[in-house]
């Protein structure tokens, strides 16, 4: 058998039928890639592709140019890496002077799969009986709805205007075993449809893409009882909408008797999203300049206006609303695909983690409250903002009303308790009193 031939086989024959990838069509090789090795289902109608006899050989692509060769093992990671073949359209942060970081590379297409922390992936992974979520990415050929890159099969007659999510539908099936619904809707996990850019979300919580009015939305949950970053991801774009911050807005959808936050993905597929841990990597370690400085000045040197505007924007946002998870990939920058030219910072996105989600006692007024990215307290790093002249408290009257309804809204059945309702809304109040006294001193 050659390495571009791939064997195919069924559980209850012994006949092989062999497929030159050479000859295959685009839909031919999309319904193969349907399929990923089950083992011991004792079903007689198991079919399952044998990639060993492939030797793995892909060619990452951005879009429809060629960036790297490369080989997969079976837990679906990268082995080895081949012929640099367009150093310019590589991920960001993955080459330095014009040599493949090995490491980088790795490490950004493990990224590109589900977390292990994610809720739902073990279900996910014991019904399709694999062991790594790595080993999924290859079965939609590693495409997102946040990017243009993914790996073709090396020599394979595929093109990425075929099979991209943007333009073509794709399965719920993996988002639906994420949100453990297999059960409820009765799903073979022997014909489950692989090609789904839920193989390729990041984050802890539920989450699943859908298509909705020819959009392409991200259905997310929340945790516990309460769900409670989903009201604070509505919460968050209510401020970002009152005070002019560029944003996501998030709204809340019911299904299956469960409240989740929804929004319309931002990239197109012609632009991408690179985050801010990506654009870090790129700069030279310097003691003497701060991370926040550093981030803003590569940024601006890409050609990116209003950087540090934003940056003030985001970090009074997360000071207001107490956030505590806003890593550097929570943050980012869009690329034109076909340019490679940097358009703008990227929306503000993923602010859930935030007015004590999670925690029974609420003291909004504590100097300690954990923040991320820069400095380690928000009482600290809000002193990195050197520009309030753009904030506008008075456009935040009656936010603590709004917010009140958003929470009875997400509550089902007295999940959110009126006692807790009413002190978040108080604490809200009080960060922007805070605030307020920050902003005067600065002045």
């Amino acid at each position: 058998m050659y390495e571009n031939e791939i064997e195919f086989k069924t559980s209850s024959t012994v006949s092989d039928k062999i497929f030159n990838t050479d000859t295959l069509s685009t839909k031919d090789l999309i319904k193969l890639n349907r399929r990923i090795k089950l083992s011991n289902r004792g079903s007689s109608n198991e079919w399952f592709i044998s990639y060993g006899n492939l030797n793995n050989k892909f060619v990452l692509k951005h879009k429809d140019i060629s960036v790297l060769k490369l080989n997969l093992n079976r837990s679906g990671t990268i082995s080895a890496c081949g012929a640099l073949l367009n150093a310019e359209h590589m991920p960001v942060g993955t080459i330095k002077e014009n040599v493949v970081d090995i490491d980088a590379i790795d490490n950004w297409w493990k990224g590109r799969s589900i977390p292990a922390s994610r809720d739902g992936l073990r279900h996910l992974l014991d019904t399709l009986d694999i062991y790594s979520p790595h080993q999924l990415l290859d079965k939609s050929f590693g495409l997102s709805l946040s990017d243009q890159y993914w790996i073709c099969p090396e020599k394979a007659n595929i093109n990425w205007t075929g099979i991209n999510f943007f333009d073509n539908d794709f399965s719920e099936d993996i988002g639906d075993l994420l949100f453990e619904k297999l059960h409820r809707k009765n799903l073979n996990p022997n014909t489950l449809n692989l090609i789904s850019p839920d193989n390729t979300t990041d984050g802890v919580l539920h989450k699943k893409w859908k298509i909705i009015n020819n959009k392409r939305c991200l259905i997310k949950g929340g945790t516990g009882i309460d769900c409670q970053e989903v009201a604070n991801e509505v919460l968050a774009s209510s401020i970002c909408k009152r005070l002019g911050i560029y944003y996501v807005n998030y709204k809340i959808i019911e299904f299956d008797d469960n409240k989740y936050s929804i929004c319309e993905d931002f990239i197109t597929r012609d632009t991408e999203l690179v985050t801010a841990w990506h654009i870090k990597k790129t700069i030279k370690n310097d003691d003497s300049t701060s991370d926040f400085n550093s981030l803003i000045t590569k940024a601006e040197d890409f050609g990116i206006k209003d950087v540090r505007r934003h940056f003030n924007m985001m970090l009074t946002l997360d000071f207001i609303i107490a956030n505590t998870d806003r890593h550097y990939n929570n943050f980012g920058f869009i690329r034109d695909v076909n340019t490679l030219e940097w358009l703008s910072v990227a929306p503000i996105y993923d602010s859930g983690s935030s007015m004590w989600r999670g925690k029974p006692i609420i003291k909004a007024t504590d100097i300690h409250i954990v923040s991320k990215p820069f400095i380690n307290t928000h009482m600290n790093q809000i002193k990195l903002v050197n520009d309030f002249s753009w904030l506008n408290f008075d456009a935040l009257g009656g936010i603590d009303k709004e917010y009140a309804q958003i929470l009875s809204n997400v509550s089902l059945k007295g999940s959110i308790s009126e006692e807790r309702i009413k002190d978040l809304c108080s604490a809200l109040i009080e960060r922007i009193e805070m605030l307020k006294k920050i902003v005067a001193k600065k002045s």
